[in-house]
């Protein structure tokens, strides 16, 4: 089964802006200024990286603080994959002292970049390219993935192994934080998801009947207009935290359409995507300390 089946309908809404406005965005604010640096920001190396997995070779950017050992992070990007925006919100997590790795989803049918440049979701051929590569990732290449992602990342030597691994995923990357965490329970302390699709639904493989299987404390940060279309998502999940004991944030971000989150998205929106930042620093000082 497809793991973004339940996306059918985000995918025919759109995002509401245009091709011109998108390109704006990307081009006028610029990368760079969409993600400050912050006092005590450490110095990062960064470099292109393919990673073998059971089906194939997967590119990847691996991204660390430029001396030492650091807790892990493995970064499941939105459905415009691995791309520059990407690899800058690595950097700037890895100036915050962590080891990360974000990968190309999509590896088994093209290299990155898997999405053209300045995208527009409300081009049906640009969205049913773009659903089509969603479309070849499932559970089973989820599992497959993590398991050869987190073997890369603990045998790296600027990972401290000692401490609990991370992971985050943007939109359609939520369901696999959530299978990573399940499948790796004593390796996993920490797992966040911005905008996530389909992390509730009527099948029984639904990413949040995992819960159960998990150890890691979780922020699940929740686009206003994702929690208008499924209101009740945040609390089947709030309840199966609970009933799991996992400490968990999970939380509706007023005005933060889905998407917000990476400045090169068409719907960034600077002030709520630096509250989900500080709030993903905050649970990883917890939990990855």
């Amino acid at each position: 089964m497809c793991e973004l089946d339940d996306m059918q309908e985000f995918s025919k809404q759109g995002s509401g802006v245009s091709r011109r406005q998108f390109s704006t965005l990307a081009l006028g604010v610029g990368l760079a200024a969409a993600l400050p640096r912050f006092a005590g920001a450490a110095e990062t190396k960064g470099a292109d990286v393919e990673i073998k997995t059971a089906d194939g070779t997967c590119d990847a950017y691996l991204v660390t603080p430029a001396k030492g050992k650091h807790p892990a992070v493995l970064t499941w990007p939105d459905i415009f994959g691995l791309r520059p925006a990407s690899k800058q919100m690595a950097t700037r997590l890895a100036s915050a002292g962590y080891s990360v790795l974000v990968i190309n989803p999509f590896y088994r049918t093209k290299k990155a970049p898997t999405a053209p440049e300045h995208p527009d979701f409300n081009d049906p051929k640009t969205r049913d390219a773009l659903m089509a590569l969603a479309g070849t990732l499932n559970p089973a290449t989820a599992a497959t993935d993590a398991k050869a992602f987190v073997a890369f990342l603990d045998a790296e030597p600027a990972v401290d192994k000692k401490k609990k691994m991370g992971t985050t995923g943007y939109c359609m990357g939520g369901p696999f934080v959530f299978r990573t965490a399940a499948a790796y329970p004593d390796r996993v302390g920490a797992a966040a998801t911005f905008h996530g699709g389909s992390l509730v639904t009527d099948k029984p493989d639904s990413p949040h009947q995992l819960i159960p299987q998990m150890k890691a404390q979780f922020l699940v940060a929740i686009a206003e207009n994702d929690d208008a279309r499924q209101p009740e998502a945040k609390t089947v999940l709030k309840d199966a935290f609970a009933k799991a004991s996992l400490t968990a944030e999970v939380e509706v971000y007023a005005g933060a359409q889905h998407g917000w989150c990476p400045p090169d998205s068409a719907v960034y929106n600077h002030d709520q995507a630096e509250k989900a930042w500080s709030r993903q620093l905050a649970l990883f000082a917890k939990a990855l300390a």
